[in-house]
């Protein structure tokens, strides 16, 4: 029986699993995937938007060779931290189920070998973040070979054509590393214009590389279809078909909480889960706490790690406050 059960090691899960340990609390993490699964997920050159000391946990300081950090130096980062840490993490071992008991809460786990598995805990952290569901378009073809909605790099794709669809950070970086290493790229968004959250250094190199026409932009289209050679769009003019042998669709990620519904907590029709804002435990089930962005539904931009990080705190002071005031309790008895 642990003190706290953390779902996800993410920088936020690790920063809870940190404040946990130093609180004295007996706890576990458990991820489904590898430490920090989501940046692993990434693009692999990618470079953070936020400077490195805002994405510290546990006061480890984050040496950078630049003022903003690479997708590579926060994993070894993450890691590292783990290590120095001792956290007890355990790596490849899904939740699948979390279920309220008479002591707190039951999770099924779903270890990589196949075991199946049972973990009990007084209070139960989730922070399983958004970057493992990408939102869906809904039309034909996108379940094909040949469309993701993760991008890593552009060498598999010299010399192709590749239709990057999204107009935020994501589809801003694929497009210009793509056209960097000799892709065909056309970016398609449904707006009349770019995002203007996109990098403040990153959005005049691709507006430029637009206006000479070293990547093509379709906006204000919306895609109708994928099939196995073209990208099927809808637009003022028409119907356009974009000749493609690769498609990205870059349109964002929303949170998954079908788990979490399952074991009683409501939504709104945002996808956002209703908690208390000092200690970030769900209003809907006591004892289980919602930190980083998954309560945020389809508001993520506004959760970050370094705010993510903050939930960690407050909800593990919360914890450690309630299981003193119970431990007093019954030793009255």
């Amino acid at each position: 029986m642990f003190d706290v059960a953390i779902v996800g090691a993410g920088p936020v899960g690790l920063a809870a699993a940190i404040e946990a340990k130093r609180a004295g609390l007996s706890y576990v993490v458990l991820e489904k995937g590898c430490v920090a699964n989501a940046i692993f997920e990434y693009p692999s050159f990618m470079t953070f938007f936020t400077t490195a000391e805002r994405l510290e946990i546990g006061n480890h300081p984050f040496v950078t060779g630049t003022e903003k950090a690479t997708r590579r130096e926060a994993l070894a980062y993450y890691r590292l931290v783990s290590a120095r840490e001792n956290l007890n993490l355990r790596q490849y071992c899904e939740v699948t189920a979390i279920h309220p008991a008479p002591a707190g809460f039951t999770l099924e786990v779903n270890a990589k070998n196949g075991d199946m598995t049972t973990v009990e805990c007084r209070t139960c952290m989730v922070a399983t973040g958004y970057f493992d569901n990408p939102n869906h378009l809904g039309i034909a073809g996108e379940d094909f070979e040949n469309v993701s909605h993760y991008y890593t790099e552009a060498h598999p794709f010299w010399g192709l054509n590749v239709t990057v669809v999204g107009g935020g950070n994501s589809a801003a970086d694929a497009a210009l590393d793509l056209y960097r290493h000799g892709v065909n790229v056309t970016l398609v968004h449904r707006g009349a214009d770019l995002r203007h959250t996109i990098k403040y250094w990153v959005k005049p190199d691709l507006e430029n590389r637009i206006k000479e026409g070293s990547i093509k932009a379709c906006l204000s289209s919306t895609v109708k279809e994928i099939t196995d050679n073209a990208v099927i769009l809808e637009t003022a003019a028409g119907e356009v078909s974009i000749p493609t042998d690769f498609t990205f669709l870059l349109v964002g990620y929303t949170p998954d909480t079908t788990m979490l519904e399952e074991a009683g907590i409501k939504v709104d029709k945002d996808g956002r889960i209703q908690y208390h804002p000092e200690t970030f435990e769900s209003k809907d089930l006591e004892g289980l706490y919602v930190i980083g962005s998954v309560y945020a539904g389809r508001f993520t931009g506004q959760v970050f790690i370094e705010n993510g990080k903050v939930d960690a705190v407050k909800a593990v002071t919360d914890i450690q406050q309630k299981l003193l005031t119970r431990e007093a309790s019954i030793a009255q008895l």
